[in-house]
């Protein structure tokens, strides 16, 4: 199986030894994005919704440059800092996720990098 890495500058660059996603066979896996506009490498937002979409972007187009796209995820994995913006991320979430939903799995964190408020990782289909 080959295994081909993934970089583009349409989302924030790696910033430690990392790939921003991986292609293993027919399966992709994402590092987890943060809320970092990729132009500025600024973080987005103070506000839980704005990061979220933020993240959103970031991960959409790892995946594109990956060839796939947010409807070929099958699994993702959300950390986040409060567990009470749980809601607030749903709404935005189900805007670039429509049915039939990836698989999920929310945990709250004590810390994130750059002290953001959400961080997302995917497993996705080429």
């Amino acid at each position: 199986m080959s295994i081909e890495v993934i970089k583009t500058d349409k989302a924030p660059e790696a910033i430690g030894p990392y790939s921003q996603a991986i292609v293993a066979g027919s399966f992709i896996y994402t590092s987890g994005q943060i809320p970092i506009d990729p132009k500025t490498g600024e973080v987005v937002g103070g506000e839980i919704e704005e990061q979220t979409e933020q993240v959103l972007k970031n991960l959409k187009n790892v995946l594109e440059a990956a060839g796939s796209g947010l409807n070929k995820v099958v699994k993702t994995t959300v950390f986040i800092k409060d567990m009470n913006s749980f809601s607030k991320i749903n709404e935005v979430y189900a805007k670039f996720f429509s049915e039939s939903f990836p698989a999920r799995s929310c945990v709250e964190v004590s810390k994130l990098p750059k002290g953001v408020l959400i961080e997302i990782e995917a497993v996705a289909i080429k």
